[in-house]
């Protein structure tokens, strides 16, 4: 028997616009339209401790089923390439592909400022339910989606289909863009990048924008729109939204061998460690050693950069902490100055920042306050 899921849309949607009274009503109104529940096929992944357990709809049965998919919760369908319809079990792995929360896809889309006739470009089809959302707003002849993985592509191609919608779907690396249909008067990107591709950039109609999240190794992230102006730069803010998304694949951190610590030179840290543990401070911390990762251990933290294998971790001292620094790069010592930095601006939240993109986008910074202050270079 089909359930009627009419009533379950109409309360995400009225969640999602109580929690953001902000949202407008064009956007409450696609996600009161658009099923979910299509979008899911027969199998998602819920956490279970460390791992990933599968959970499937025949097994739980439809009202459990239903309840999941319709609350505003981001739901993991693949975790290392393998998608939960084929795991056998839990199963150890970072996420790769999921449904994302709906509050978060119409934020994202509310931060593009999209206006009806624009032709947008949209990097991620994931299970094609924020396509969707795109359609219903701008209607499908407006909307190019691209995909990385083939699998995802191919069931989110179904997906699309069977809730009535035809937008052009294209397989391969979002971070090429789309040549073929460009101008796009917006490029929205539902992963996050390490910096912005230059083909997103010469694929902008004149005045068009690009919609995504600059995060790192560190896994800090921000939500920024940045608009085309007249000399083919980008410039835009961050929100002050706590925002994240995966990173893109080719973006992503390479493998790295089991971290042994090394003693390394010894100094008193001037700042908190603990400050890396808060979104803005570890934005500022990833700014100002973009090749690094960051883990804790203990009650301190460590630093690892990617590039180099240079190293500095913490310990309390009961004085405060010491910072132990290994290899060629003195990572504490530039994050430590970053953070500084930003203290002396009052540690400002995320929209106290924004960022810059050259015309080439060869040269794309992060700025504090405004484009002549503190300003940090990403990685390109």
């Amino acid at each position: 028997m089909t359930v009627d899921t009419a009533p379950l849309r109409r309360a995400l949607a009225a969640e999602i616009g109580t929690s953001n009274p902000t949202l407008a009503p064009q956007w409450g109104a696609a996600v009161a339209a658009v099923p979910r529940d299509l979008f899911l096929d027969t199998a998602l992944y819920r956490p279970a401790g460390s791992r990933w357990e599968p959970v499937r709809r025949g097994e739980v049965g439809e009202q459990e089923w239903l309840r999941l998919v319709y609350a505003d919760r981001t739901l993991v369908t693949q975790v290392d390439g393998v998608d939960a319809a084929d795991a056998t079990g839990p199963i150890s792995g970072i996420p790769t592909s999921s449904a994302t929360l709906p509050s978060l896809v119409v934020r994202t889309l509310q931060v593009a400022e999209l206006q009806g006739g624009d032709k947008v470009l949209e990097v991620g089809t994931g299970t094609g339910y924020s396509t969707a959302i795109l359609c219903h707003r701008l209607g499908e002849k407006q909307v190019v989606s691209i995909e990385y993985d083939t699998a995802v592509a191919a069931s989110a191609a179904a997906h699309l289909k069977s809730a009535g919608y035809s937008p052009t779907l294209v397989v391969g690396d979002g971070l090429q863009g789309h040549q073929e249909q460009a101008d796009y008067d917006a490029v929205i990107a539902t992963c996050a990048v390490r910096s912005i591709p230059r083909s997103w950039l010469w694929q902008l109609a004149d005045g068009g924008s690009i919609t995504t999240t600059i995060s790192g190794w560190m896994l800090a992230s921000g939500l920024i729109r940045l608009t085309l102006d007249d000399t083919g730069a980008a410039h835009g803010r961050f929100t002050a939204d706590p925002i994240s998304y995966m990173l893109a694949r080719p973006h992503e951190r390479p493998p790295h061998p089991v971290l042994l610590r090394h003693d390394g030179n010894t100094s008193h840290a001037r700042v908190a460690p603990a400050l890396l543990q808060e979104w803005a401070g570890c934005f500022v911390a990833q700014l100002a050693a973009p090749s690094a990762e960051l883990m804790t251990s203990g009650d301190g933290v460590v630093l690892r950069d990617v590039a180099t294998g240079s190293q500095a971790w913490t310990e309390t001292d009961g004085k405060g902490s010491t910072v132990h620094q290994h290899g060629p790069l003195r990572l504490w010592d530039q994050v430590e100055a970053a953070l500084e930095t930003w203290q002396s601006a009052g540690a400002p939240a995320l929209a106290e920042f924004g960022m810059t993109v050259s015309d080439t986008a060869l040269d794309q910074t992060v700025w504090l306050g405004s484009p002549d202050g503190p300003r940090w270079h990403l990685p390109i």
